[in-house]
C-alpha cells in the first residue's frame, strides 16, 4: 500500500523560505513520477511541480524561479524548497504519486504566508 507523509510546513513571512518533505513507504521514488499540488481556500487543487522517474522537473509558471522539486534516493523522500514566498503561495501543500488510474496523496500540508 502506497502511503505518503508530509512534513515542513508552517508560517513563514513573505520573502522566507520553507522546504516541505514527503516520505513515501509501499513505492519507490526514483521510479515513479511524484509532484506536488496546493489547493487554497475557495479554489482548486493546482500541480505546482513534478519530476518524472528519469529526472526531468517541470513547474507552474507562478512558481518558476521559487520552487524546486527534488528526491533523495536513499531516504524515498520527495522535497519541495519554496524560495521567495509569497501570500499567495499560501495553501495546503499535498504530495503525490502520479498514476494513470488515480493518484496516491498525501493528507497535506499548511503553508501559511504573511504580509
Amino acid at each position: 500500500q502506497v502511503q505518503l507523509v508530509e512534513s515542513g510546513g508552517g508560517l513563514v513571512q513573505a520573502g522566507g523560505s520553507l522546504r516541505l518533505s514527503c516520505v513515501v513507504s509501499g513505492s519507490i521514488v526514483s521510479g515513479s513520477t511524484m509532484a506536488w499540488y496546493r489547493q487554497a481556500p475557495g479554489k482548486q487543487r493546482e500541480l505546482v511541480a513534478q519530476l518524472i522517474s528519469g529526472g526531468i522537473t517541470t513547474s507552474a509558471d507562478s512558481v518558476k524561479g521559487r520552487f524546486a522539486i527534488s528526491r533523495d534516493n536513499a531516504k524515498n523522500t520527495v522535497y519541495l524548497q519554496m524560495n521567495s514566498l509569497k501570500p499567495e503561495d499560501t495553501a495546503v501543500y499535498y504530495c503525490a504519486r502520479v498514476h494513470p488510474l488515480g493518484n496516491y496523496w498525501g493528507q497535506g500540508t499548511q503553508v501559511t504566508v504573511s504580509s
